[in-house]
């Protein structure tokens, strides 16, 4: 019995320790639909914003969470950026979520 609890407690500490498993997870095919806008930029090779000078980040690859955290920072008003912070700010929690998802999936191949 003894034993049996150990488990228990092993799994349970795992899933704790893991990010991510009981965080709702974006739909792939729903951020396809909701990265639209954001392909306008992140999406072309090279791109850098015209003022202030920066290149655009590519987002396909990154981990949903970071992006996540991004776009809430960006609605919020902790990030600045006028465009993020306008984009940001229409979204919903959801909406984040998927988008995030998308590019996520992206950088593994598996959202074309």
């Amino acid at each position: 019995m003894n034993r049996m609890r150990g488990w228990a407690l092993a799994a349970a500490c795992a899933m704790l320790a893991a990010p991510g498993l009981s965080a709702a997870q974006g739909n792939i095919e729903a951020g396809r639909a909701k990265a639209y806008t954001c392909l306008g930029c992140h999406g072309v090779e090279g791109y850098r914003n015209a003022y202030p000078s920066f290149r655009v980040p590519r987002l396909g690859g990154q981990h949903s969470e970071y992006l996540v955290s991004a776009l809430q920072a960006y609605a919020n008003g902790d990030r600045q950026h006028p465009t993020m912070q306008a984009l940001a700010e229409t979204l919903s929690e959801q909406d984040m979520q998927d988008i995030a998802a998308y590019f996520e999936a992206a950088g593994r191949g598996g959202a074309q």
